[in-house]
């Protein structure tokens, strides 16, 4: 049976709300403030204080706005006040340089920023680098070797290309396209700096929800709702510009006032279960996820279920079982970094190894690059999961009315 996904988006608690629905089950929720200062902004920025002990600078992007710029391995900034942009020359307090930011500013943590300016496009992303080539480690090799031969010539010496996922679904004159258009758009960006002041906002990537449909697989991706005039107008041009004509994408405008949005798709519901600590499974087991600052912690439990199988076989399938609900929870609340997975104890080898093996296979469904490392001798299973952006019940811990909760 072929999978048709849905994509809700809508407007809540000042910030933009949306949903990745497959089957009508949720695999993603993003939620993200509207704010001046936004993750991938480029700024024209002026360099405060450099502190070497701790080899980095401070600089400010807008006045009274800090951000924090790492010196180690950073690469050579695009100074806007100097005539001499010698490739040896210190930063210095006064510099004017361009910064992108990456990380947004958490509670007393200032917002962090690069010198590495990145503009990503549908195929490829394009930074500030010496030439490099990185290809998707989900493409096979042959794949990548093709990509990698196609585009060498196409790739200028001063910056690194990322060949994403999608591009797999691209004929090579498209992306070659792409990563021309994305450079001309860098070069154009460096020259028109110059003749701007400081603090000048240069560049702002498209909006976070437009980057999520953007990364969707177009053939999978259907339906396409919201309930707000101005998103639903910039959804049908970007339909017009950037999606394949011959795809059939809706985009529908929910008007129905007495069930809003929000309810028809029981959204809160689905936040709430997205943010409580013990998830139901059907067999009547249940997963615990407790997130900490070094790691996440996922214990697998039998609770109601009461196999009239053998105990190894009832084990093996509520594990089985878990396995499929704890990556889908991953990606559903956005967690990253290390993943510790504490499944039921199982005697037989075949039966772990079977396991890992349906693990393996689960996560490549995940647009995030997630691996299944090892079992220990303990039987606990180690996972990593790139972190691209701040967890689930990170963002939503400031809405009193929802909180990481363990609601049984």
């Amino acid at each position: 049976m072929e999978r048709t996904q849905k994509f809700i988006i809508t407007k809540w608690k000042q910030g933009i709300l949306s949903l990745l629905l497959e089957d009508n089950k949720d695999l993603e929720i993003h939620y993200d403030e509207l704010s001046d200062v936004q993750v991938g902004n480029i700024y024209i920025a002026k360099v405060k204080d450099v502190v070497k002990n701790i080899n980095a600078a401070f600089v400010e992007i807008i006045p009274g706005t800090k951000c924090y710029l790492s010196l180690e391995n950073t690469i050579q900034p695009i100074y806007l006040n100097r005539l001499n942009q010698n490739a040896k020359a210190k930063l210095v307090q006064g510099d004017e340089i361009l910064v992108q930011v990456v990380k947004e500013q958490v509670k007393t943590k200032d917002a962090v920023v690069t010198t590495e300016l990145s503009f990503a496009g549908q195929y490829v992303v394009l930074s500030s680098g010496s030439g490099l080539i990185r290809v998707s480690s989900k493409l096979t090799e042959e794949q990548r070797a093709h990509l990698r031969t196609e585009l060498k010539a196409y790739i200028p010496k001063d910056i690194n290309v990322i060949i994403r996922t999608n591009s797999q679904y691209a004929k090579t004159d498209e992306i070659i396209q792409e990563l021309t258009d994305l450079n001309d758009q860098r070069n154009r960006l460096i020259e028109t700096a110059k003749h701007r002041t400081c603090y000048c906002v240069m560049w702002q990537p498209p909006k976070k929800y437009m980057t999520l449909i953007r990364d969707l697989k177009q053939e999978v991706l259907c339906e396409i709702v919201t309930d707000d005039e101005e998103l639903y107008q910039e959804l049908l041009s970007y339909k017009q510009s950037k999606i394949d004509q011959n795809h059939d994408l809706q985009i529908k405008y929910y008007k129905d006032k007495l069930l809003p949005l929000i309810k028809h798709y029981s959204i809160e519901t689905r936040l709430e279960k997205a943010l409580c600590k013990r998830v139901w499974l059907k067999s009547g087991g249940y997963l615990v996820i407790e997130p900490t600052e070094a790691l996440t912690s996922i214990d697998v439990n039998t609770g109601k279920y009461d196999g009239k199988k053998n105990l190894q076989d009832t084990f093996l399938k509520i594990n089985l079982e878990a396995a499929a609900e704890t990556v889908r929870q991953l990606r559903l609340r956005n967690l990253s970094g290390i993943i510790i997975v504490d499944f039921i104890n199982m005697e037989r080898k075949e039966d772990r190894d079977l396991l890992l093996e349906n693990l393996r296979e689960l996560v490549k469904n995940d647009r995030v690059k997630t691996q299944v490392h090892d079992m220990t001798a303990l039987q606990l299973v180690e996972i990593t999961r790139k972190k691209m952006d701040r967890p689930l019940y990170e963002k939503l811990s400031n809405k009193t009315d929802l909180i990481y909760t363990d609601i049984k």
